[in-house]
């Protein structure tokens, strides 16, 4: 074969010897080059032809003169310099090309690739509207509780009942949602989570007794604890240096919910009564039943679930949606099918930061809605300690039949709470600047020693005015901490036991929540120093737990198995 390939270049070829010389190496035009010519000239080139072109040379030179021997060889010998520097030219591109199909590249680095864009925006509104739901399914109890006392003339344990039975709820399927989460997929609790929570609050509104009461808003909460595995799916989505800074403005939507139900209190209880309030309130529930179809699944659970394809169309479309472009290669991680598992969690790796979170959480959780239902009780039986007080504050309301205090809020005392939930979003700079600056650890460390703090503070005599202020600061402090142990959560478990890892942590704040009224609602009607002493000292062990916590996320890559 080799010596049939040597003898093409020795054949006669009368128009081969009238080629003029091509021009200077630097301008390739070797790709015209007829084929016949490429295959002489690597020929000419190959180490076996070595003695046929001493042997052609010899024939050539009894066939022909010299001098034009001598001209059809310089031909030939430059045809073949420039077709191997257009080969060697032509080789590299092939080899990225080859390089290309070879690389390989990670959920983590397509989301970091991507960035931040109109995707997120989006992303951000209408997941961060899922807060706004849970906050008004929260804070309708704050404002419905005067109006239900009286109706049914409740003790304040039945009133401390209710808010304790929508705790049970989410907490019951709180770990349940967590692992229908991490092994069917988040975007599924979370549409169930709206659906249920809506259809089971417009069911209360007909609640026709105290105890039907009760029960379908422990289904409320049951729902409610599948729309906060929404923090998880936008946490998967968002790249690391922007969740420090995204995450807790969250909590604006969070405000927003509490401002609703408190203007919706205002506005239409006087006038329609509390169950068209409830009826009212399921609005936005509805609302982002319709929207969330433009949120797609978690492409972290996807790979995680074995589902490659779903996951890189998601990350295109995200792409599309930013007008960036996904890292060269293709999508490769492994399924995994330890997914939904509570081993993990109890893991070498993970046993501290599990036993010290779920604590976190339930001071969190104990600490926030000890100050939003302690606010309420202070304003409705007016017990503050206040200075120059009128003669109305100094009534003490009751019940004729003296079984509980019966008196519905006044305009003043709404005014008061909106001016309280503003205080949820007036620390987020500081919020975020603690994050970035000092991480996750000592953020919860100092917010839960401040919030300490202004528990005890609430107890002292101040004017109205003071007593806002202290209440406005109190919100800000229990509703950043609540804000960064989420973040600090969704960070710190991998893709295959996050949904998880947040269901058992929002279970064990929810005891808090059960606990916190028979203190805020019972307790505080006997002593106010014996109701906020509790909170207090559950934040001061909190921050030395917080403090030992194992591993700082700030900056740190969301792992996608342990």
């Amino acid at each position: 074969m080799i010596l049939l390939t040597c003898r093409l270049w020795a054949e006669p070829d009368s128009s081969h010897r009238r080629t003029q010389l091509p021009p200077p190496a630097g301008s390739v035009i070797l790709p015209d080059v007829p084929e016949q010519v490429r295959r002489r000239s690597r020929a000419f080139l190959h180490p076996h032809c070595y003695h046929l072109r001493h042997e052609n040379a010899a024939e050539d030179q009894r066939s022909a003169p010299t001098s034009e021997m001598t001209d059809s060889m310089k031909t030939q010998l430059v045809s073949a310099i420039h077709l191997q520097q257009v080969e060697m030219q032509e080789k590299p591109t092939g080899n990225s090309q080859g390089n290309n199909a070879d690389e390989k590249f990670t959920v983590e680095q397509a989301v970091e690739t991507i960035g931040f864009g109109r995707f997120h925006v989006l992303l951000f509104v209408i997941m961060g509207s899922a807060n706004i739901v849970e906050a008004m399914e929260i804070m309708l109890l704050a404002v419905v509780s005067p109006e239900i006392r009286c109706e049914w003339r409740l003790e304040d344990w039945q009133v401390a009942l209710v808010s304790t039975m929508v705790f049970v709820g989410f907490m019951v399927c709180g770990v349940l949602a967590g692992y229908i989460a991490d092994r069917y997929g988040r975007w599924k609790v979370v549409f169930g989570g709206y659906v249920w929570s809506a259809y089971f609050s417009l069911l209360t509104s007909f609640a026709p007794t105290y105890g039907w009461f009760i029960f379908l808003r422990s289904m409320v909460g049951c729902g409610v604890a599948g729309v906060s595995q929404g923090f998880v799916l936008k946490t998967e989505f968002i790249p690391a240096k922007y969740r420090a800074y995204l995450l807790p403005l969250g909590t604006i939507f969070w405000m927003t919910g509490s401002m609703l139900i408190i203007l919706l209190g205002m506005l239409v209880v006087p006038t329609m009564g509390w169950r068209w309030m409830i009826r009212l309130s399921i609005t936005p529930s509805i609302i982002l039943i319709f929207l969330f179809k433009f949120i797609p699944e978690s492409a972290r659970y996807n790979v995680s679930a074995g589902k490659v394809d779903a996951a890189v169309k998601t990350l295109q479309r995200i792409a599309r949606m930013n007008r960036a472009s996904l890292p060269p290669g293709r999508l490769v991680e492994p399924a995994l099918r330890e997914r939904g598992s509570w081993r993990i969690l109890f893991s070498p790796t993970f046993r501290r930061t599990s036993l010290l979170l779920w604590y976190s959480w339930f001071v969190a959780s104990f600490a926030y809605y000890g100050s939003v239902l302690s606010s309420s009780e202070l304003l409705e039986k007016n017990l503050l300690c206040v200075i120059n007080a009128d003669a109305e504050h100094q009534v003490k309301h009751r019940h004729e039949s003296g079984l509980c205090y019966c008196i519905p809020f006044g305009s003043s005392d709404y005014q008061t709470l909106l001016i309280s939930s503003l205080g949820e979003v007036a620390l987020v700079p500081l919020n975020i600047v603690l994050l970035n600056v000092f991480g996750r650890r000592i953020s919860l460390t100092v917010l839960q020693l401040l919030t300490a703090l202004l528990f005890m503070m609430v107890n002292i005599c101040t004017t109205m005015f003071g007593f806002t202020v202290l209440l406005f600061l109190l919100r800000s402090l229990v509703s950043m901490n609540f804000n960064v142990v989420y973040i600090y959560t969704a960070e710190v478990y991998p893709t295959i036991a996050r949904s998880l890892g947040m269901g058992f942590c929002t279970s064990f704040s929810r005891i808090g929540g059960m606990i916190a009224p028979f203190i805020a609602q019972v307790l505080m009607s006997r002593s106010v120093i014996q109701a906020l002493t509790p909170f207090a000292v559950a934040c001061v062990i909190c921050a030395l737990g917080n403090f030992l916590l194992p591993i700082e996320t700030r900056g740190r890559a969301l792992l996608q198995n342990s």
